[in-house]
């Protein structure tokens, strides 16, 4: 008879006795699983085109295309290789530009930053197309075109108008104090730096004669490096002399004693001005004029003067040579309408900046008083109507709005020294806010859609 087993036993049935096998394949370790690991320190060669690295619509695609549009024969003029001479060949202008033009933007200042994006960031390594660039040629770029860089904002301005999308109907003025290069400490009185000068002046004398008794040998290119270095500090310390009548003449105007005034031994230019935390240190005043309606620069200078009284006429007749005409409204703040400024500038624009209030606050500001000259009268009765107080709110929305791109875009603290080279950042800094305004206003000035700006094309 077959026994059969119960589907549903009532009791549980007693497990079987384990076997020694059993037992002994329970208790041995088990193997660790076979995996492969990341390695992302490994080098790997891939064959890649740099058009591939960076896609549609990229901002560098926007620099380039930008500049590939634009007229450099300023850049052009200082090449001295030409096809078929002698020498190496010269870096292409527009590689340089774009690179500085995309830098600021980036918020990048130093030129060695700069260089090291070029080895190491994609958007960088495109714009340079293999093209190999030290720091020493970005910093020569940067301060040596000054009036090539002027003509090209110029330029710029020229183009934005043509297309429609600057119609000068109101420009509105600011300046905007940025830190020097120069140290607070590096500030010295006319007896002090005169014997600095003549300490410096015995330091050059002395490396000559070093060199002159040692011309060859290991020695001889430290040398050469430290008689230059004493060469440039007798200059600076030279051009802080030469400073000091001004600055001897600014404190006396002040009712401050002349013998007071300091200049200082590592930039001559930069002045003492007073901050937004009110505090003092040396700095630089930058002057940018701003179209309202497209919020597009169309002035740029800079001053070492710490206020803004006397820089309005000078940047009325700027706009005007370079745009060929005078905006209908000029907004400044009440900083700049002195007198003297309101009959300069009466025959070219209006200007509209608030009136100064009284301590009497029954008298009326914005009537004409009997020594106002028709200028400043016509300022005081304008600056009463209602149409006046409306527009006149558009200076805070242009002018602030362009210092602080500015400021987002690392103009806290210049990383170059003298006045030419700081007009040269003052510069790009203008020029790079109005090439992302042209591809707001006037995409064809860019190359939006063509060219470089287009899909990039895969290497067959």
């Amino acid at each position: 008879m077959i026994e059969t087993s119960l589907l549903f036993p009532d009791e549980p049935t007693t497990p079987a006795k384990p076997t020694s096998q059993s037992c002994a394949k329970a208790s041995s370790p088990k193997a660790a699983a076979r995996v492969l690991m990341p390695n992302r320190n490994q080098l790997e060669w891939r064959a890649s085109d740099l058009e591939s690295l960076l896609p549609p619509g990229h901002r560098a695609r926007i620099v380039w295309g930008y500049v590939e549009r634009q007229n450099l024969e300023g850049l052009y003029a200082g090449i001295k290789v030409v096809e078929g001479g002698v020498g190496r060949a010269a870096i292409e202008p527009e590689i340089l530009y774009a690179l500085w033009l995309d830098a600021t933007l980036e918020g990048v200042g130093g030129a060695r930053a700069l260089a090291r994006l070029t080895q190491a960031h994609d958007a960088y390594r495109w714009i340079c197309g293999g093209v190999q660039v030290n720091d020493h040629t970005w910093a020569d770029f940067r301060s040596h075109p000054g009036d090539a860089l002027d003509d090209l904002l110029t330029d710029n301005v020229a183009s934005l108008m043509a297309a429609g999308a600057v119609k000068l109907k109101a420009a509105a003025q600011d300046g905007m104090r940025v830190r020097a290069s120069a140290g607070a400490a590096s500030f010295r009185r006319e007896e002090k730096l005169k014997a600095s000068l003549e300490a410096a002046r015995e330091q050059v004398s002395r490396l000559k004669a070093q060199g002159d008794d040692d011309p060859v040998g290991e020695t001889a290119r430290k040398q050469a490096a430290q008689r230059r270095a004493a060469a440039e500090r007798e200059a600076r310390i030279e051009a802080a002399l030469a400073r000091l009548p001004e600055l001897a003449a600014i404190k006396k105007g002040q009712g401050k004693d002349p013998k007071e005034a300091r200049a200082s031994t590592t930039d001559a230019d930069a002045t003492v001005m007073k901050r937004g935390d009110g505090g003092f240190r040396p700095a630089f005043n930058f002057q940018y004029a701003t179209d309202t309606e497209s919020q597009v620069i169309i002035g740029v200078e800079v001053v070492t003067a710490g206020s803004d009284p006397g820089q309005m006429s000078p940047m009325v007749e700027q706009v005007s040579e370079r745009c060929g005409q005078t905006p209908e409204s000029w907004l400044v703040d009440g900083g700049y309408p002195g007198h003297g400024q309101l009959d300069a500038v009466a025959e070219e624009t209006p200007v509209y900046a608030p009136v100064p209030k009284t301590k009497d606050p029954t008298v009326d500001v914005h009537q004409a008083k009997a020594k106002d000259s028709p200028a400043v009268a016509q300022w005081r009765e304008r600056m009463g109507s209602d149409e006046a107080k409306a527009l006149y709110k558009d200076r805070a929305a242009t002018a602030e709005c362009v210092n602080a791109l500015a400021r987002n875009r690392g103009l806290k603290c210049l990383l170059v020294r003298g006045l030419k080279k700081v007009k040269g950042v003052a510069l790009l800094f203008a020029l790079a806010h109005n090439l992302m305004r042209a591809a707001t206003l006037a995409p064809e000035l860019v190359g939006l859609g063509t060219g470089t700006s287009a899909v990039p094309q895969m290497a067959g």
